[in-house]
């Protein structure tokens, strides 16, 4: 531990500013190739759709409009809510986590891991953090030089701690976190039935293409139409799965990388200690008000840093270390039915 506390970085020889900062650029252009292919597959399908589908194939003039109308609702709401997940205000780790010059000083003086573990003890002491590494020691990132809030962590990719961060999505060229969760759920829910209309509604003239009953005059576009079937018919099949499994996230309070490995407590690891309940839990995410659920604007409760918490990891928090909130048979004990307990924090309480 005491020698991952600095993070060095040499260049090797002969390497430049010049070249640093050309890879910098290079790279961050590369990161957005992702973001201007979904861009350009969109762009493609509003011509297949619009174009060759509702104006050159379809004849009637009420269906035309039906379809152009609720095609555009949907577009509007998946294109407002992948441009908030991508341009989403991600901030950072609040200063107050963040080792002053003196304490980092004596954090990189400190000879032993038991000291440097100490120094952080006394440091985190007031700050709302219970989850807790392997060891049991203070999360600390060496590469921002803070102590990690709860769920946060550091991504390679950002080079920075993201709160409540559950994964750097390539296709968003950002971290999906606490920030824009919300808009990235709603970007996944409206990408789907996106896909789902379009394909349920190319699905009739992709048959009569089959059968040969397609027409002369709308020969020239029915290869845009049968290949925005099979695209629309791809994407609803690997964006329902991952949409699906996102709503699990939320309904049990977790995120992907909780999934993988459940926080650590002072107890021990619970991959429960979040879950307040499915509903609690939908709320913590998308905010109290019904009306904005379905909104691409941000909703979600608390500031990032300080979560509910089951009753036995909230009593862990400022005390020494009871028992291990655990029963004799190893699984998790039920809320408390004491008076007035509502198993939050009271600086904050989900309605």
């Amino acid at each position: 531990m005491a020698s991952s506390m600095q993070n060095n970085r040499v260049s090797p020889p002969g390497y430049c500013g010049c070249c640093r900062t050309c890879n910098m650029w290079c790279w961050r252009a590369f990161k957005w190739l992702p973001v201007l292919l979904i861009v350009a597959i969109v762009t493609w399908s509003y011509y297949a759709y619009v174009i060759q589908l509702c104006i050159f194939t379809i004849e009637s003039t009420a269906q035309q409009c039906i379809y152009l109308v609720l095609y555009h609702i949907l577009l509007v709401m998946f294109a407002w809510s992948y441009w908030r997940t991508i341009f989403a205000d991600i901030k950072p780790i609040p200063d107050k986590y963040k080792l002053p010059d003196t304490e980092l000083e004596k954090l990189l003086s400190a000879e032993t891991e038991d000291a440097q573990r100490t120094i952080l003890e006394n440091f985190a002491k007031d700050l709302p953090i219970v989850t807790r590494t392997m060891s049991g020691s203070v999360r600390y990132c060496n590469r921002c030089v803070l102590v990690k809030p709860d769920r946060a962590h550091h991504c390679s990719i950002c080079a920075r701690c993201v709160l409540k961060m559950d994964h750097h999505c390539p296709w968003v060229n950002n971290c999906v976190c606490f920030h824009n969760y919300k808009f990235f759920m709603l970007f996944l829910g409206y990408a789907l039935l996106y896909c789902l209309f379009v394909m349920s509604t190319c699905l009739p003239y992709f048959i009569r293409f089959w059968k040969g009953d397609f027409g002369v005059s709308g020969s020239a576009g029915r290869y845009h139409i049968v290949f925005a079937f099979f695209v629309a018919l791809m994407f609803a099949i690997s964006l329902g799965s991952l949409f699906g499994y996102h709503c699990y996230l939320v309904a049990h309070n977790r995120t992907t990388l909780e999934a993988f490995r459940a926080p650590m407590f002072r107890g021990g690891a619970d991959k429960n200690g979040f879950s307040m309940g499915a509903f609690n839990n939908f709320k913590e995410v998308f905010g109290v008000s019904p009306n904005l659920w379905i909104v691409p604007v941000f909703t979600s409760a608390g500031d990032g840093c300080d979560y509910p918490v089951r009753r036995e990891h909230q009593l862990q928090t400022f005390t020494a270390p009871p028992d291990h909130g655990y029963d004799a048979m190893g699984t998790t004990r039920s809320r408390s039915d004491q008076d007035g307990d509502t198993l939050v924090p009271p600086s904050r309480h989900i309605p």
